[in-house]
């Protein structure tokens, strides 16, 4: 079990070996929850969630929060986190990315993904995230790489913030029209790059 406190709130997780980092919040969690600031108005997608910790916080904030990972054991340890720290009325979903996700309109999605491997999840998360999002949404992502994500979110969004925390890159972009800021093709082309040295 962890006990942490988390933008004021006191919170219990229950983890196990399987999920990531069982034995304590992951500090690129929290380098990207410190960036992020929920209001009782957004509509928060938990993007990977694990075993639930963001969906959680936004969840204390009173955000309407939908939650997925594509790992049965992450969403059953998110939902029991949920009732834990006496959270109700968050959607729960065991999902690819977003396949079993059907509502739109988000004002956030938050997604620290497994940066150690290849792009090929961050960039479907990043393009089709851009598609779920309102005009003025923030995507907000944590790795601990910066030239590819840099390039994907500039390519998609056309603009990105990049705040360094404790050797974390959290990148925040905003939504602000209903097309690529490049072409899909460009886009493409752009994730298949090789990431930049940084």
């Amino acid at each position: 079990m962890i006990n942490t406190n988390i933008k004021g709130h006191d919170l219990s997780f229950d983890t196990t070996a399987s999920l990531f980092s069982p034995q304590q919040i992951d500090k690129g969690t929290h380098a990207m929850l410190e960036k992020i600031n929920f209001s009782p108005d957004d509509k928060i997608l938990d993007l990977g969630c694990g075993y639930g910790v963001v969906g959680i916080v936004a969840a204390k904030h009173m955000a309407s929060v939908f939650m997925c990972d594509k790992d049965k054991v992450a969403v059953e340890y998110a939902a029991k986190n949920a009732a834990k720290n006496g959270i109700t009325g968050v959607s729960i979903t065991q999902s690819n990315a977003y396949e079993n996700i059907h509502e739109a309109g988000f004002t956030i999605i938050a997604s620290n993904p497994p940066y150690h491997a290849d792009f090929s999840v961050p960039k479907l998360f990043i393009e089709k995230g851009f598609n779920r999002l309102a005009i003025g949404g923030k995507f907000y992502m944590v790795t601990k790489r910066k030239g590819w994500y840099k390039n994907k979110f500039i390519a998609v969004f056309g603009g990105v913030r990049i705040h360094e925390v404790d050797e974390y890159f959290v990148f925040e972009a905003e939504k602000r029209s209903n097309s690529y800021a490049n072409s899909y093709a460009n886009s493409r082309a752009n994730s298949k790059r090789k990431p930049l040295k940084d």
